[in-house]
């Protein structure tokens, strides 16, 4: 069975998240809430939907979410029971009606190959209007790929969209950067163990854009900023045996982007980036990325 984890928190979009569930034309699904201590009230709407699917709700006296939110992640996760399979949810996110029935339709073409799979995927604005195209997958792409792909922002990714067995879980569990941000790319990388994601294109799940989440949020900046120098300095150390060197190099560069595009250029990060170029062998490499540091910082 299927078990979808919810941590909730913002009431504000929660009842189309809801609605969404009680919209499966597949019910082979048990739901899971667990409240960050919201000081926004759910339990009255909840009430409504107590006969259209199957769910448990628990509130957690403590707001763990602003510590850490992968923490939180996994006690919600700790209400569920058996299940093989986790989704995590957003409590903005919106899953197309054929989510678990496309599950169950595909399970035997998956279920021995992968720990990880993804689904077609667009935004929403605050209204539920699309705002942009559909975004879909190759049906079977390597997880170094797919991340690479996002990391160099040729597609796009979140928590929503994908679901992953529990014994992967069990094995690897979250890492845990500011914000949770980058937490669910490691995470594909690590369930998957860098091997292939299976990706369902016929249902899609919609991701909500709005100035409530921490994606679309400006005041965390930095604390953005932090997360994605962990978390990179986490790939460079524990998969980069992974990566092919042509990987390594658009790993890297891209880096090294980013710490200008984000007037971020740290002199540890500069020297951390050089190593690792030097490190896979590109000497002319690390020469053309110090070059372009120093340009950077002539501006």
């Amino acid at each position: 069975m299927l078990a979808i984890v919810i941590p909730f928190y913002k009431l504000l979009f929660f009842e189309e998240t809801l609605k969404s569930l009680a919209k499966q034309t597949d019910k082979r699904f048990k739901v899971y809430i667990g409240d960050d201590a919201s000081p926004q009230k759910c339990s009255d709407l909840l009430d409504s939907y107590k006969d259209k699917f199957d769910f448990l709700y628990k509130r957690f006296e403590n707001n763990l979410g602003k510590n850490s939110l992968t923490q939180h992640w996994s006690r919600c996760i700790s209400l569920s029971k058996d299940e093989e399979w986790l989704i995590i949810l957003g409590d903005d996110d919106v899953l197309g009606e054929n989510i678990v029935e496309e599950f169950y339709k595909q399970y035997h073409d998956f279920n021995i190959e992968t720990n990880v799979i993804r689904y077609s995927s667009f935004f929403i604005d605050e209204k539920g209007s699309q705002i942009s195209k559909r975004f879909t997958f190759d049906k079977e792409e390597s997880a170094i790929d797919s991340f690479l792909n996002h990391f160099l922002e040729l597609t796009r990714s979140s928590m929503s969209e994908y679901i992953f067995s529990r014994k992967s879980y069990n094995e690897s569990n979250f890492t845990n950067y500011p914000l949770a941000w980058y937490s669910d790319d490691k995470a594909w990388l690590d369930f998957s163990k860098c091997k292939t994601i299976y990706s369902i294109n016929d249902a899609s799940v919609s991701i909500r854009i709005s100035s409530e989440n921490i994606s679309g949020k400006t005041d965390n900046i930095q604390l953005k900023k932090l997360a994605r120098w962990q978390f990179c300095k986490d790939i460079v150390s524990q998969k980069f045996s992974f990566f092919n060197k042509d990987q390594k190099k658009k790993f890297l560069f891209r880096y090294g982007i980013l710490q200008v595009e984000f007037d971020n250029i740290v002199l540890k990060q500069v020297f951390f980036i050089w190593i690792a170029f030097l490190k896979i062998g590109s000497i002319y490499d690390s020469f053309r990325y110090l070059r372009r540091i120093i340009k950077a910082l002539k501006k």
